[in-house]
């Protein structure tokens, strides 16, 4: 009986199966175009599956082994299911290989049904919790209906009844397997995700590689597509990565936003947009809605607006502008999601079609055009904090080894002693820099990430041209969100730049001996990871490094490194300012103050700013550079020999 129906099972199911990956190809093709090499990428995707994302599964070492006896126990299960069931090729050999691949992935479940008995707030539930049993069913089934294979038991033991109930099996585990992967369900993940490895939109990110910068809009062709309005106007590899979603929550777990109780949830958005391909609400959302906002209130269509204005699209505008674009969620998605690309996306709709930037948000974008500063001050003042100091200005040497990018840190008190820390650290080294000085404008930073992609291209041609008259080796700036910038966006313009942090440089100096410096003999420090810096540029060890070399152990905080809390100041989060429940800087703050720290080590003038905005008492917050200002010590510095960055590049 089972030898007579269970390759009818099996090749119906495939060809269901099939039919569904058609009807979903279908719906991502609705997407605009996004060019990728689909055959390599395909060649790709094994590696990328299993090297490069299991880089990022590791991090959870319960879930990796799980993973990888659960997924690897499958697919070679279910290539030996259709070999020996399918074909009926009932040799030995290959049912004790298919037993052993059903062992493995009966245990691997086994690990899934235990996480799922005290599941973690972050996981979706729902029909994830029925995954474990069907996995568990197809295993266990296959296992037994092999065993005659493999000569363990006689081929007619058992009788129908026995027949029977492993057919019912053998239908759900197959069920669910095959038919989920395609037509929905948990296991959707499993075909989605290998093709969007395949056809990543930032295949760049793959072996070892970083890419963290915002796409372009191409503003000058003619109906140009201003953003996301709808879901069809996603790429369509956009719209596969959100298929991908596995709905484990450790976007959720990270963001700053949700945790302080403001209404986005990345996990949510992601499967949001996956509800508004196919069409439908988020009623049966089984996991954690945004804050303050109840289920089943929004849905939507692939051609409907997802932001309505009636409030009932398939997010709130507010969902968007709460995102501080920190780059949590895409850090620890397992399945390398980009949602801040996603985000972004959106905002450029409702800035640039809808004119609908909240709070303070048009007021900054209208500064910038009108004063190349967010903060509308008078552009003749941009040095009026470096009056005594003399600065060598690019204008008058020509040349130089180092431009000093001064960022509009230049019209905040606070932040110019950070620049005068750092300036006095350069002449002390004997560094040959110069400034723009009425030449430099904004970066564009906030304005990109606020979705005014017309106002951040302007700023970033300008300031292009004006860096294209000088010679320099280097661009070194204290402002990570502008070494973002310039080193990871301003090359689709046309800027191509050598781009270094405050910190990277002091490092490099210190080891250089080029700098006479004392030992710190202040208090216990802990430093705090710059999104901007850490999670978009991967500069975790240069600030440690420069601490070190003044005396200060760093007391690490719980949240460091990669997985640092954001401290709120970016993706133009403080301009739009969405109510929460809590601040953000707060939270940032409680971290700091359990590892008993009288000073904050910071190495971005928003994360002082947001710091400093925090109610007393609280520790300290000192930059990176006034910290080594504080320790230098007023000698002679022997002069550089001749190097090989002695040779001026033009740019």
């Amino acid at each position: 009986m089972l030898d007579t129906l269970l390759p009818i099972l099996i090749f119906c199911a495939l060809a269901v199966m099939v039919l569904g990956a058609w009807r979903r190809l279908s719906l991502w093709r609705q997407g605009r175009p996004s060019p990728v090499p689909l055959i390599r990428g395909l060649a790709a995707m094994p590696r990328r599956y299993l090297v490069d994302l299991h880089h990022v599964v590791e991090r959870d070492r319960y879930m990796s082994k799980t993973h990888v006896a659960t997924a690897g126990g499958f697919v070679l299960a279910a290539l030996l299911m259709i070999i020996v069931h399918g074909f009926g090729l009932h040799n030995r050999i290959l049912g004790f290989a298919l037993l052993g691949a059903t062992v493995l992935m009966f245990v691997g479940a086994l690990f899934v049904a235990k996480r799922r008995r005290n599941p973690p707030a972050r996981l979706s539930t729902g029909a994830w919790n029925r995954l474990p049993k069907s996995l568990l069913m197809f295993s266990a089934s296959f296992f037994v209906v092999t065993l005659p294979v493999a000569g363990v038991i006689p081929a007619d033991m058992g009788g129908w009844v026995v027949a029977l109930i492993l057919l019912i099996g053998v239908a759900w585990g197959v069920s669910e397997m095959f038919l989920g992967m395609t037509w929905g369900g948990p296991m959707k993940h499993a075909f989605a995700g290998a093709l969007h490895l395949a056809w990543h939109r930032r295949a760049e990110r793959f072996g070892g590689g970083r890419s963290t910068g915002l796409k372009a809009l191409d503003l000058d062709q003619p109906n140009a597509v201003m953003g996301v309005e709808k879901p069809t106007d996603f790429t369509w590899n956009q719209l596969l990565g959100f298929d991908a979603c596995v709905q484990c929550g450790k976007c959720e777990a990270v963001c700053p936003a949700f945790a302080a109780g403001q209404p986005l949830n990345p996990k949510k958005l992601i499967q949001d947009m996956v509800i508004g391909l196919a069409g439908g609400d988020d009623a049966s959302f089984a996991g954690s809605p945004y804050p303050g906002v109840p289920l089943g209130e929004h849905g939507g269509g692939p051609h409907q607006p997802i932001v309505s204005q009636e409030g009932k699209g398939l997010v709130g505008a507010d969902t968007l502008w709460s995102c501080t674009t920190c780059r949590a969620c895409v850090e620890e998605c397992p399945m390398m999601i980009e949602h801040v690309d996603a985000i972004v996306d959106m905002r450029r709709h409702l800035t640039l079609e809808q004119g609908s930037t909240p709070n303070k948000g048009a007021d900054v974008l209208d500064n910038l055009i009108a004063t190349d500063n967010p903060g509308g001050f008078d552009p003749g003042g941009r040095l009026n904090w470096a009056a005594d100091l003399n600065l060598p200005l690019m204008s008058e040497k020509k040349q130089a080894d180092v431009l000093f990018w001064v960022g509009d840190g230049a019209f905040d008190m606070r932040n110019q002693r950070t620049l005068r820390a750092f300036v006095s650290v350069l002449k002390a080294a004997g560094v040959d820099f110069a400034v723009l000085g009425l030449e430099e404008r904004d970066s564009g930073d906030v304005a990109r990430r606020l979705g005014d992609e017309a106002t951040f291209q302007g700023l970033a041609k300008r300031n292009i041209a004006s860096l294209s008259k000088y010679h320099f080796n280097t661009i070194v700036t204290c402002d990570p969100h502008s070494l973002h910038v310039l080193k990871n966006e301003y090359g689709e313009l046309g800027g191509n730049y050598d781009v270094r942090h405050h910190s990277t440089y002091l490092g490099e100096l210190i080891a250089n001996q080029r700098l006479n410096l004392g030992q710190h003999k202040g208090g216990s420090v802990t430093y705090h990871d710059p999104c901007y810096l850490g999670r978009y540029n991967g500069e975790y060890d240069a600030p440690r490094n420069v601490l070190k070399a003044i005396g200060i152990e760093v007391k690490e905080m719980e949240r460091s490194g990669f997985r640092s809390r954001c401290c709120g100041g970016g993706g133009g989060a403080p301009i739009t300012d969405i109510p929460g429940k809590q601040r953000i800087p707060d939270m940032r703050m409680d971290d700091i103050k359990e590892t008993g720290a009288e000073l904050v080590a910071v190495g971005c003038p928003q994360c002082t700013a947001m710091f400093e905005g925090v109610v007393e008492p609280r520790p300290y917050v000192k930059d990176i550079a006034e910290l080594v200002a504080d320790v230098l010590i007023e000698a002679p510095v022997p002069q550089r020999s001749a190097t090989r960055s002695d040779a001026m590049e033009v740019h």
